[in-house]
């Protein structure tokens, strides 16, 4: 399972490696320590940490003010679903969930597994942009 340094969880994460520090002081997220010997948060635990982070920072539906967004969304897988064909990840991008499905075959070869940093590339025919109302 990878583990990220306190600095890499706290680019992730969009925050300061010191919010990441605090976190960790206040038992808010578990720390592990790496080969070196430094403070680093196992990647299943930044992937559900990213996750509870998202809930708390979504929108309420029809609540937006703008937005927008480029093509590559740089994230931790936080699911991954097989069958026998195809899977199903999902990746949490700030607070953004992607989800996408590929075969089974690709995601065996590309390692996915929660923890695990992947980018999702998107292409799409339509996109929608609204601008939330002011808070």
């Amino acid at each position: 399972m990878p583990t990220f340094r306190i600095r890499e969880a706290a680019d992730l994460l969009g925050v300061s490696d010191d919010t990441v520090r605090r976190w960790a002081d206040s038992g808010r997220i578990a720390t592990t320590t790496d080969a070196s010997g430094r403070a680093a948060v196992d990647g299943a635990e930044l992937a559900r940490f990213a996750q509870e982070l998202a809930r708390e920072a979504a929108p309420p539906p029809g609540d937006l003010s703008a937005a927008s967004v480029r093509n590559r969304f740089t994230g931790l897988v936080t699911r991954v679903v097989k069958d026998t064909v195809m899977a199903q990840v999902e990746i949490q991008v700030g607070p953004h969930r992607v989800v996408s499905l590929l075969s089974r075959e690709a995601v065996d070869e590309l390692g996915l597994e929660p923890g695990v940093l992947a980018v999702a590339a998107v292409k799409a025919t339509n996109v929608s942009v609204e601008i939330p109302r002011s808070r």
